[in-house]
């Protein structure tokens, strides 16, 4: 693989004889010394493929420091590389890291003269880059453009490299490219322009609290109890999938091919929870110190995420939960929040499908909060900072614990809510789904609504040993939320049951409801539902009050997929339209192909009666009408 950026290595492609291939280096050096601003002796190292939308890491050899040198590191130096795509004019500046020794997720280095950059370039051609390396105290956090000083060594150093296209399909989503808020209700995948549909799940919490992982959370007497080794999912691990440190890190890579395995495509994780419920998550070399990054555990996460998106996992980040929302700046964004968020994004940010989500049960709304809880304008200075500072502007979100109605709008950098519901029963979601929609679509910036926290803290997803069935979750949440038009569910683990939201170790312990959150996603994708052209119109059917009974998604005039929740048959008005439409019957417990009923063409003009359910036991159906 080579790198553009001199030309000189280009030579050895040809079988020029040894001296003239010197001259010709020469010569080039000498064309190229003007418009290279250092030494050759400072060109990074490049890893990864050259091509579209896969992540490439520059390496640069840099000031030799460690985690604990006392000019710290990670506060005091600024690596930002500005690429630029020559065709098309984008730019994107992605802030860099201090790396030790380039390889401390195998060697647990903590000091080194490595820095790095990932980048994920979203066009083909010809990309220019520059380097901007500076030093200083609190460098880092600064938004100065010229803060500090020059930290000399690769700083101003410019070159060029060359992208192909990507050669990836299927799940992995290099294949799909960057997934984007797009101004929609729906995240849509910036090659394919396919919109995106999630079920995943949302427990445990603490999914990043494993043993595998360097780090001193392990003993540091704050709840070491709970830190996991997932162990029933060493079996799910396949030869030739990543690892670190001769087989660790297998379990936990086992855990991600069984969600993948059942064709789920979503996954969350708390990066910090100190001061949360778990206590040992968290970026930093200890639980007290919040200024100097654990590099090697990073180096780790960083592999356990690479394998997921390769899975098509989207990577659900929870920066913050509502016990330490005012832990590192007492709940406003100073240095130490900063530099929380700019490691967040300069080690993972090139992901493709992930969203940032400011902080789990957000504000004031419980009594004796642990750390300052925060208010409108910690909230806004939140998403500033990543609506600024994230050069990829993933979907951001924050989580219910008061309301969002001071995050609605265009100006708060808020693409989306990440809602938490709070009946057993999960009825409450249609609703609520329905009421943040049309209230973002009011304010002016449509939002997409994703329910991620379905049921309440107590109960809410039981293990298959408790519930195999799982018809509420089924009927009530999950169809509940792509009914209204929510973009997906990621499903939490109640606290009062085995497999909890904190001691869950086995995915399996749900593998029956993962079926029917496949059987959803298959319904959509296999019969080419325009979900995304699609509104909730519960009045076609009866259900004004959006009560729990009967729900209608509807692409007026050309597609209705409508949902019966309970009830024997159902009725549609189609007064609005004179097309014919062939109608067909979708099992959502047991999938399979579409049924024909007693009734099989309709023609609208009129209100229309679609027949009883093919099965009067089953309480829940799915009508399909499609234009003939």
């Amino acid at each position: 693989m080579q790198l553009f950026f001199t030309g000189i290595l280009q030579i050895q492609r040809f079988k020029i004889p040894t001296f003239k291939r010197a001259y010709l280096k020469s010569i080039l050096t000498c064309l190229l010394l003007p418009i290279l601003s250092v030494g050759f002796a400072q060109q990074p190292t490049v890893s990864g493929e050259l091509k579209k939308w896969h992540k490439i890491t520059f390496t640069f050899d840099g000031p030799e420091t460690s985690e604990n040198d006392v000019y710290n590191p990670f506060m005091n130096y600024r690596l930002n590389v500005l690429f630029t795509h020559s065709g098309s004019g984008k730019k994107y500046l992605v802030p860099g890291y201090f790396a030790a020794d380039g390889n401390a997720a195998e060697t647990s280095s903590t000091s080194g003269d490595k820095w790095r950059v990932h980048f994920a370039p979203d066009e083909t051609g010809n990309w220019d880059f520059e380097v901007d390396f500076r030093k200083g105290r609190w460098s880092a956090v600064s938004s100065k453009k010229e803060t500090g000083e020059s930290a000399e060594f690769m700083d101003g150093f410019k070159g060029t490299f060359k992208i192909e296209p990507t050669d990836k399909t299927g799940d992995d989503f290099r294949g799909k490219g960057r997934l984007q808020y797009v101004g929609e209700h729906y995240l849509r995948f910036a090659e394919t322009g396919a919109y995106f549909l999630k079920q995943g799940a949302d427990a445990p919490e603490n999914f990043l609290a494993y043993a595998d992982f360097d780090g001193t959370f392990h003993n540091d007497g704050h709840k070491d109890e709970l830190v996991k080794t997932w162990s029933s999912h060493l079996k799910d691990w396949k030869t030739g999938d990543p690892e670190w440190k001769n087989g660790k890190g297998k379990a936990m890579i086992g855990a991600l091919n069984y969600l993948a395995s059942k064709e789920l495509n979503a996954f969350s994780f708390l990066t910090n929870n100190i001061e949360g419920d778990d206590q040992n998550v968290f970026p930093y070399i200890d639980y007290d110190t919040w200024d100097r990054i654990d590099v090697s555990k990073m180096d780790q996460w960083e592999i356990v995420f690479e394998h997921a998106q390769k899975l098509g996992l989207f990577l659900h980040f929870k920066t913050l939960e509502v016990e330490n929302q005012g832990l590192l700046d007492n709940g406003g964004v100073g240095a130490n929040s900063k530099l929380y968020y700019r490691e967040l994004i300069a080690r993972f940010g090139h992901h493709l499908a992930l969203n940032w989500n400011l902080c789990e049960e957000n504000g004031e709304w419980i009594k004796n909060h642990r750390t300052p809880p925060q208010s409108t304008p910690e909230r806004l200075a939140m998403a500033h900072y990543f609506k600024e500072n994230d050069p990829y502007h993933h979907h951001l979100v924050i989580h219910n614990g008061i309301k969002y109605d001071d995050l609605l709008g265009p100006k708060s950098g808020i693409t989306g809510p990440s809602v938490q519901t709070h009946r057993k029963d999960f009825a409450s979601i249609h609703k609520e789904v329905l009421h943040l929609l049309e209230g973002s679509r009011n304010a002016g910036f449509p939002w997409a609504v994703a329910v991620d926290e379905p049921g309440d803290a107590q109960h809410s997803l039981l293990p298959d040993a408790e519930d195999p069935d799982h018809d509420l979750a089924r009927r009530n949440g999950l169809w509940g939320t792509l009914m209204a038009g929510g973009w997906g569910n990621e499903w939490y683990f109640g606290y009062d049951h085995a497999h909890s939201d904190l001691t869950c170790e086995d995915y399996r312990s749900r593998d029956l409801f993962w079926n029917q959150a496949r059987i959803a996603l298959q319904f959509f994708e296999e019969h080419s539902i325009p979900f995304q052209e699609m509104t909730n119109s519960n009045e076609l059917v009866g259900n004004p009050k959006d009560e729990n009974t009967i729900y209608c998604l509807a692409k007026k005039g050309e597609t209705y997929v409508i949902y019966i929740n309970s009830g024997e048959n159902a009725e549609i008005d189609l007064t609005h339209t004179n097309n014919q439409f062939k109608v067909s019957w979708y099992n959502p417990k047991k999938g399979g192909k579409l049924i024909k009923g007693k009734i099989r063409e309709v023609k609208g003009g009129q209100i229309i009666d679609l027949g009883k359910k093919p099965i009067k036991n089953q309480e829940d159906w799915v009508l399909l009408l499609r234009k003939m």
